[in-house]
Formats: C-alpha cells, structure tokens, sequence
C-alpha cells in the first residue's frame, strides 16, 4: 500500500538537503527530486495521515451505527420491508406484465405476504407452545444426563464449576429479576406492534411505488456515477430477493427432513423441534448448529444414546443436502460467503441488535459483497477487490464449477 514509501524520486533513507535558496534570501529544504521538503512526506508521516482517515472512518461508522440503534424502531421496520419488497419484486413485475392495476397488484402480493407470514407464526406458535413445558424439561433432563455422563470420562472436568453456572441459570430464571423482565417485556411487545404496522405500510408503499421511489432517489447522479447507482440498486434488489426466496425455501426443506427422521426414529415433541429447525434456519451456520443439539438432547432423554446418535447423523445428513445442493441451486453462487465471513457478521449482528442482526446480518453482508462486484461494472467488481496475481485468480474460484466465489 506504500504505508511507508520515501517521497517520490528520494532514495530510502535519504534525508533533505538544502541545495536552493527561495526568493526571500532564506536556504530551502528540497527532496533529492527538487521538491520542497515536508515531515509529511516520509514513511512515518504517511503512517499519521493513514492513521488519522481511519480514524476519521471508524468515527463516522460508529456514529452511524449509534445513530441507526437509537431509531431501530425505524430502521428495523425499514430493512425487513425492503426485504420482503425484494423477495416479491418479481410477482409485482409478472402482476403488472399481465396487466393487472398497480393498487390491485400491490394489495395483492401485500395480503400473500401477510398470510405467509400469519400462518408461518401460528403454525410455529401452536406447535411449540402447546408442547413448551415438556420440550423444556426433556432438554433440560438431556443436559443433565450429558453433564452425567461427562463426570465417568478419564480426564478431569471442572464440575463444580459446571454446576455452579447452572446453578446461577435457574437462580436468575426464578429471581423477581427476571420476572421483572418479563413484565418489563410489555413495552417490548408494544414496539413490536409498532414496529410491524410501520413495516406494513412501508411495504405497500416499496410495493406500489419502489421504482418511482428509487428514480427520485437517482436523480442528483449523473453519467458514470448514474450507471452506478442503478447497477447497485439492481444487485441490492436482486440479492435480497434471492436471499429470502432461498433461505425460505432451504429452512422449509430442513424442516421437513428433520421431521420426517425424527418421526421415523420416534422421537417425541418432532412437530416443535421441526419448527424451531424452520426458524433457526435464518441464522447461517449456527441456528442449525443449535436445532441439531436440541434435538439430540430430547432424543437422548426419550430413546437412549443409540437414538440420540442417530438423530445428530440426520441433521448433519441434512445440513450436507443444504450445503453441497440446495443452497448453490437455489441462492446461486453470487450469495455463497465465506464461513469465516459469515461467522463475523453473525457476531455483529448479534452484539449490535441481537437475534433481529443475527438474522439480519448475512443478507446485509451478502449486499455489501454485491455491489463491491458491480461496482466498475456489471461483472467488474472494485478494482481493490480484483485478484492482483494468477494464484490469487485461481484461488478464488470454485474447483467444481469454475465459478468465482467470495
């Protein structure tokens, strides 16, 4: 990056010399090249300007961050409808192809959206709550019999200290703290309602209006810069939609598998663990991670050790199908992230907004990592993000399909 480049023509290591005299008598510092000396001109100056943009950058962002945590009640509402309006972008554009009246269209993919969503809750709030207290205590007695099974392993396990935290856990789970939580989740509940009215109205207006929307937003730019914006919107649009069509489509399959093993290796409370596999599917790598032990622990209390194996070898067995098949056919290759990129932004996600970031994150990341790709063109991504050598080239593309990757 030329962090700690000499000037331009100075030798390393050069020092000024005073070879010239300016017009007022006075000697003057000059670089071997003739120009007039500076401080900033060395390494170490460079290093204090570098220093200083990016600290001037990481400003800016974590004022923007503060000033996005501040109004989530906007900004949240904002994102999913956006999303949800991306998802749908191409029912609105075959509605209106076919002739159907704007208004009609948009009320139209409107009232899907909510009845998917309606019956996506309900079906997940009927299966789990009826059937809560006994998936609790069933995970609750697996971890008890793993934590029992842990104490009979050669090597020595600090148990007093494992039982110390559980301990702690369930103290905190029956304290007034947490009770005054719950009650204390009332005003959360009434965000949420004012929350989902926001993105309700949101979303019929990027429905009805999103292209003359996005066209007032396009007017101030101008030749190259125009081309741009319009090419980032595209990948926005079309990321997002691809994201939430595919993610659906893979949690819904995931879902049905696991619900079909668990049926067949008879283990119970299988209707609650295939829906909690349905939801922790919109978090990347680690919502299965999380479905797969929690299946395993009911299993492990209900059928024994044998079952309880099998069950981890169903979900790894689905989670393969996902990886290697559903999601390269489904998400296509322009939303395949590296692992270690998407563990990153869940653990952001996660410390900024909680479960709505880790849910939220790869989507937004997935953008990012778009429009880096289209900015100079349509398939010229930024020029600091071109492979520089031929090795770099060949590592970064896919050794089955010769696709460029992430």
């Amino acid at each position: 990056m030329g962090l700690f480049r000499s000037a331009p023509g100075a030798r390393p290591g050069s020092t000024p010399k005073t070879v010239r005299i300016d017009s007022t008598g006075a000697p003057l510092r000059v670089d071997a090249d003739g120009k007039p000396w500076s401080l900033w001109s060395d390494g170490l100056g460079v290093l204090a300007i570098r220093a200083l943009q990016v600290m001037i950058v990481v400003a800016v962002a974590a004022a923007i961050v503060l000033g996005i945590q501040q109004i989530t009640v906007v900004t949240i509402p904002l994102v999913l409808a956006l999303i949800f309006a991306s998802a749908f972008a191409p029912v609105m554009s075959w509605l209106r192809g076919g002739g159907v009246p704007s208004l009609a269209a948009t009320l139209l993919a409107l009232f899907a959206i909510l009845a998917i969503l309606a019956a996506v809750g309900w079906l997940i709030v009927w299966a789990v709550r009826d059937q809560w207290d006994t998936l609790y205590a069933q995970a609750e007695q697996g971890l008890q019999d793993l934590l029992a099974w842990g104490r009979t392993l050669p090597f020595d396990i600090d148990h007093e200290q494992l039982d110390e935290w559980i301990a702690q856990l369930q103290a905190f789970v029956t304290s007034a703290q947490f009770g005054s939580g719950a009650i204390a989740g009332v005003s959360a509940v009434a965000s949420f309602v004012t929350g989902l009215v926001l993105m309700v109205v949101m979303l019929f207006f990027f429905l009805k209006d999103g292209p003359q929307m996005w066209a007032f937003l396009l007017r101030p730019f101008r030749g190259e810069h125009y081309e741009r914006a319009v090419r980032i919107g595209e990948k926005t649009v079309t990321t997002l939609g691809s994201y939430v069509r595919g993610t659906a489509t893979v949690a819904a399959v995931d879902a049905v598998g696991i619900l079909i093993g668990l049926l067949i290796l008879q283990v119970p409370l299988a209707i609650p663990l295939a829906a909690l596999v349905f939801l922790l599917a919109f978090i990347p790598i680690v919502g299965a991670t999380l479905a797969g032990i929690l299946a395993a622990l009911v299993a492990l209390v209900a059928n024994g050790w044998v079952v309880a194996l099998l069950v981890v070898g169903v979900v790894v067995l689905v989670n393969q199908l996902e990886g290697n098949l559903l999601q390269p056919v489904l998400m296509g290759r322009s939303m395949k992230l590296h692992a270690f990129v998407v563990l990153v932004a869940l653990t952001i996600g996660t410390v900024l907004s909680g479960i709505i970031g880790a849910v939220l994150a790869v989507p937004i990341t997935a953008v990012a990592w778009g429009i880096v790709q289209v900015w100079d063109g349509p398939d010229t991504p930024a020029r600091w993000a071109r492979p520089k050598h031929r090795e770099d080239a060949a590592a970064s593309r896919d050794p089955l399909t010769e696709a460029p990757v992430a």
